[in-house]
């Protein structure tokens, strides 16, 4: 099980804020990402392709790092600012 956190336009797009991703032995993050997408449907699926990911607080680029049981994903969206 991997607690998937969403914020600004991944929230929005997903409907929630956070949830529960029940998640197989060997997974990684792109398997996480791909059920995510296939539940949320294109919208979250578009937001997807412009986010970054935090595992555990740290940032992953790789998405075939493995999901650790009892992690927490982090979906962050690019955000605008100065």
């Amino acid at each position: 099980m991997v607690t998937v956190r969403y914020f600004a336009a991944a929230r929005a797009a997903a409907g929630l804020s956070s949830e529960n991703l029940d998640v197989g032995d060997g997974a990684t993050v792109g398997d996480a990402l791909d059920s995510l997408a296939a539940r949320h449907g294109e919208a979250l699926r578009k937001v997807l392709a412009a986010c970054s990911f935090l595992l555990d607080s740290v940032a992953v680029r790789d998405r075939s790092t493995p999901l650790p049981a009892g992690a927490q994903l982090d979906i962050l969206p690019p955000f605008a600012g100065g």
